[in-house]
């Protein structure tokens, strides 16, 4: 019952300075209780389970659990798979490309300059209502004036996308965590101006509050950030290519890289493994 175990730093830009996953290889002889354990006891925003793949397109098959819960998709731990997959030896049948099976489909993810996925299509989307906005304002510990704009971008964990003024007002937050209520919100807002640094500018400040999945605030989030993309670049809002900054509240230094490629959003990162061994995971 040991396993290949990785744990990598997802969206870093630096060591230590991203989001990590937990990733256990082979993991087809396990049950469901043993990874949702295996979740719990690493109390890591999200663990990983490599297993065959059952689709015929697919390269492997993913399974993601947070500490609270089984997630159909989400980012971080999906590139951070597709790297220790990469790394112990897999080989995807077209080069360049990977193809993840998971609960929400097949997700592909381009091996280039670093690491990408291409955004799964939305399960939720369109404006918030009323009573929502309201009951958002509450849980972020604001008044709903100072809400720019609220849309429903959920891709699987549920999130809501807040835009506030800019990134002062993101970093300003103190949530209410007792006013959450099921709610998974990710807010947003500019830098202006843009923060320079080395190799592109970072454009957007995001964190990401999701007490429902048994994560308070989890520092650098792939799908967050692909439903931000989805919806502020097809609004005009944010360009085509940008930056987005994630985790300094938790003082991590997360770099999330956007592109729309062909009208397809890709979210990429750097990925490194900080960690390496195997797993006993005998009950």
């Amino acid at each position: 019952m040991t396993h290949s175990y990785r744990c990598v730093d997802v969206f870093g830009s630096g060591p230590l300075t991203g989001n990590p996953v937990a990733v256990v290889h082979d993991a087809d002889d396990l049950t469901d209780d043993q990874m949702a354990a295996f979740a719990r006891w690493t109390n890591l925003s999200e663990t990983t389970f490599l297993l065959r793949p059952t689709h015929a397109g697919a390269d492997y098959r993913l399974r993601i659990f947070t500490p609270g819960e089984e997630l159909p998709f989400a980012g971080h731990p999906t590139l951070g798979s597709a790297h220790a997959w990469l790394e112990a030896g897999g080989a995807p049948a077209t080069p360049g490309v990977l193809v993840q099976e998971c609960g929400a489909g097949l997700v592909r993810v381009h091996a280039g300059e670093r690491l990408a996925l291409e955004a799964p299509p939305l399960l939720r989307s369109g404006p918030v209502s009323e009573e929502d906005l309201a009951r958002i304002a509450r849980a972020l510990g604001i008044d709903t004036d100072e809400i720019v704009d609220a849309e429903w971008i959920d891709n699987g964990p549920g999130w809501v996308g807040v835009l506030l003024a800019d990134a002062a007002a993101v970093s300003a937050l103190r949530p209410d965590w007792s006013a959450f209520d099921g709610l998974d919100i990710g807010v947003a807002g500019l830098h202006e101006p843009a923060l320079h640094e080395p190799g592109r500018d970072v454009l957007l400040e995001v964190r990401a509050f999701c007490p429902g999945l048994g994560i308070t605030e989890d520092p650098v989030t792939g799908s967050l950030q692909a439903g931000l993309a989805q919806w502020l670049t097809s609004t005009g809002r944010l360009p085509t290519s940008y930056v987005a900054a994630q985790g300094a509240a938790l003082q991590r230094r997360g770099r999330v890289h956007v592109d729309v490629v062909d009208g397809q959003v890709r979210v990429g990162g750097e990925t490194c493994t900080t960690i390496e061994g195997r797993v006993d995971l005998r009950a």
